[in-house]
């Protein structure tokens, strides 16, 4: 196969900025409705585990038909789990 011709590459000429040499800020607008971001609660694995007196206790049910590593998500009134739909109410 014939190798193509290459072009040579054609170098860009910088031009020098402008002969003034300040610079103008673009106006901000008013800062109108701007609130704090507020942190979140840790979600995951540490929301599911609580470490009192050095021992490690699980802070929610795990799910009774699908065993241990599966838990209940904690609702007003009941515990579901995600996994097979089983709910458990709350005691008054």
């Amino acid at each position: 196969m014939p190798a193509k011709p290459t072009t040579p590459k054609k170098e860009e000429v910088k031009t020098a900025p402008a002969a003034s040499t300040e610079t103008v800020a673009p106006a901000k607008k008013a800062e109108k409705g701007k609130h704090e971001k507020r942190h979140k609660d840790e979600k995951g694995v540490h929301a599911m585990y609580k470490v009192e007196s050095g021992k490690v206790s699980r802070a929610r049910p795990i799910c009774e038909r699908c065993g241990p590593g599966y838990f209940m998500g904690d609702h007003q009134t009941r515990y579901t789990c995600g996994h097979c739909g089983f709910t458990r109410y709350k005691q008054k």
